[in-house]
């Protein structure tokens, strides 16, 4: 089939309908992070575009009819900040032969290291053809190359068969096999970490501190404006400036309720600290976190243990802990591996990219391995 390709500045063009619509067909549920819903609200509070160095570009397909039949978030990138797969090395090559790495062609859910999908398509020939046409206006814009961030599901089969170069890294996800409630996933766990668990709970709980799970409906705009100021806090302790705003947090309240999920610590009436994370049927997903007050292990309490026993509590069998973090495995996440594909327009620059990612895939393995002997599950 023949498909008229159609550039976005601004997924608010699209009707929420055909993009969710899109999203279902392609991939089931999706994820919260592809709804139009996060999307649009990136761009409505100012997060992407203007002077962000995310310039929005999607590409979307359609039939003869004028129906939307393929689709990806394509940004225009201006720098590698907010994309938790690192090729500072790679612009540093460019710059010091000369050459332009920036702008590049990145499809990615901006600040979201999240695996799944990032090609939406309703068959698989439409979704080569995506991958087809996100090449060309890569190249019809003269950038260095094009990523693709964290992509799941068969939009991997389709990436690897146009060629572009893969790369792995690892994360840490927590999954429930069937435990009834958090006793009897401590219960599956190697006595020192059981027992480490028990102990930063009771820290917790000794300093007078509760976490309540308030689902998107009973979050307030006073829990909203408090956890944007805990937020702004875990950014200026590591002096560095927050990619979202407080806009973005309310409008995604707002928007769609149903996908968030938010972990609010206080001591009697008095809020001390606040986790956000996102949430579908099948998962939560774990996103941001800060506090006013230092309260020894509250960050655990509230990004983790609370989180699995709520996941627990409502059938939820999968937490995704976000980007790195080996100390997750001592709450009980484990490690699996993710994948990014690359391509760059620069035939000398493809080739010794491929090599190091050959190199540096063996060396992921060799980490896995190691990873799950250390696994903090009984045998």
């Amino acid at each position: 089939m023949n498909y008229r390709t159609r550039l976005i500045d601004d997924i608010r063009e699209v009707p929420a309908d055909a993009w969710d619509g899109l999203v279902r067909a392609s991939h089931g549920q999706g994820g919260p992070f592809m709804r139009h819903a996060f999307l649009a609200a990136l761009h409505a509070a100012g997060c992407v575009g203007g002077r962000s160095g995310w310039l929005p570009h999607f590409v979307a397909l359609e039939d003869a009819a004028g129906h939307l039949v393929a689709a990806a978030p394509l940004y225009l990138k201006e720098h590698s900040y907010g994309e938790y797969v690192f090729d500072w090395a790679w612009a540093d090559a460019y710059q010091r032969h000369g050459l332009a790495y920036y702008p590049k062609a990145l499809v990615a859910i901006p600040f979201t290291p999240v695996p799944g999908p990032r090609l939406l398509a309703v068959n698989d020939h439409a979704r080569a053809a995506l991958v087809g046409a996100l090449l060309k206006r890569a190249e019809a814009l003269n950038l260095s190359g094009l990523h693709v961030l964290f992509p799941d599901g068969p939009e991997v089969a389709t990436l690897e068969q146009a060629g572009l170069m893969r790369r792995t890294g690892v994360q840490f996800h927590w999954t429930n096999p069937g435990w009834p409630d958090f006793e009897a996933f401590l219960a599956a766990l190697t006595q020192p970490k059981r027992k480490k668990i028990r102990a930063e709970r009771r820290k917790v709980q000794e300093a007078g501190v509760q976490v309540h799970m308030l689902t998107g409906e009973q979050i307030t705009a006073d829990d909203w404006a408090f956890f944007s100021r805990c937020y702004r806090t875990t950014y200026a302790q590591h002096h560095s400036t927050p990619y979202l705003n407080r806009a973005f947090f309310v409008e995604l309240g707002r928007t769609m309720p149903d996908g968030v999920l938010m972990a609010r610590a206080q001591r009697g009436d008095e809020p001390v600290a606040a986790a956000l994370l996102m949430r579908d049927e099948q998962a939560i997903y774990g996103r941001y976190w800060g506090a006013v007050e230092h309260v020894p292990c509250l960050h655990f309490e509230a990004s983790y243990y609370a989180p699995i026993e709520w996941a627990i509590a409502h059938g939820i069998r999968r937490f995704e802990g976000g980007a790195q973090g080996e100390h997750k495995m001592s709450r009980g996440f484990l490690p699996v591996q993710t994948v990014s594909y690359h391509q760059l327009a620069h035939p000398a620059f493809a080739d010794a990219v491929q090599q190091f990612l050959q190199r540096e895939a063996g060396g992921i393995d060799a980490y896995l391995d190691e990873l799950n002997e250390r696994s903090p599950i009984r045998s």
